[in-house]
């Protein structure tokens, strides 16, 4: 049956979690959270998935410097931590799309809790037919999102066609260094069938291609290695944190030791490619 399946539709299969708002729900109260004044901050550690965490989303929306009021596009939100962040910090208002149906839903109950309901909004939707009329944002950006999608210059003429000249694009994904190959499984894919990561001169040429001037490149590899060297750290002394994005992997084990493993050797690394549409 998986054999007629559709990337997309083993994409989102990948990631589906089921009761995934109960589980985090759960691990909320277990860290000590009220969940009648749940913040944003609360959410951070499961809802910041993406090499980083929340440190990471803020430093990469210093980059991105959205203006209050401006409509921003979320492509991959995932469960709508970085959304909310941007929302609640910078005045944005965001749509987020995501192609699994459980972060849609989950994405949209969180932000419900936390007040911000009316700020952000979620669609299931393929970033590959985005569902708006050109021109429909004032800028976009996506965080470990193109390691899922093989066809980066639809992705990002897609991107393009819905965004305002002059908007800003802002690219945040683990790339391929050359400096070995691939191990599974890791966090976008268990086995090589879903993984199109790809290498730093891919992003270029297929951004440039879409209509985008990149006007800022910055590898996070030294802040990737020191987050999970942190994390292990924490994990050794204290034991697993019950709210974390673990919850979000299938073998979290496995995937975390491999994909710690190729940042240390450099076979992996994340860039920010700041870009703005021609």
């Amino acid at each position: 049956m998986e054999q007629h399946l559709t990337i997309e539709e083993r994409v989102e299969q990948h990631y589906a979690r089921r009761d995934l708002e109960k589980t985090i729900l759960d691990a909320l109260v277990a860290a000590g959270k009220d969940l009648d004044r749940l913040t944003s901050a609360d959410l951070a550690p499961v809802d910041e998935f993406h090499t980083g965490g929340r440190e990471a989303t803020i430093e990469f929306a210093v980059q991105l410097a959205f203006e209050p009021g401006t409509h921003v596009l979320d492509v991959g939100c995932g469960i709508g931590g970085a959304s909310r962040f941007l929302a609640e910090q910078y005045g944005c208002r965001v749509t987020g799309i995501d192609i699994t149906s459980d972060f849609i839903r989950v994405a949209e109950a969180l932000a419900r809790r936390i007040g911000l309901g009316e700020r952000v909004t979620y669609r299931r939707a393929s970033a590959l037919a985005l569902p708006f009329e050109p021109g429909a944002f004032d800028g976009a950006y996506m965080m470990h999102v193109g390691m899922n999608i093989a066809d980066k210059p639809k992705l990002f003429a897609e991107v393009r066609r819905v965004l305002k000249g002059g908007g800003v694009f802002g690219v945040y994904d683990v790339v391929h260094t050359g400096n070995g190959e691939l191990g599974f499984p890791l966090p976008c894919a268990l086995t090589p069938d879903i993984s199109f990561v790809a290498g730093l001169p891919d992003y270029r040429q297929a951004l440039a291609a879409a209509g985008f001037e990149i006007t800022h490149e910055r590898n996070r590899l030294d802040v990737a290695r020191a987050f999970f060297r942190r994390e292990m750290a924490r994990a050794a002394t204290d034991g697993p944190a019950p709210l974390g994005i673990h919850i979000l992997l299938k073998e979290p084990p496995r995937i975390l030791a491999n994909v710690v493993n190729q940042f240390e050797n450099g076979v992996l690394a994340p860039f920010e490619l700041i870009c703005r549409a021609r």
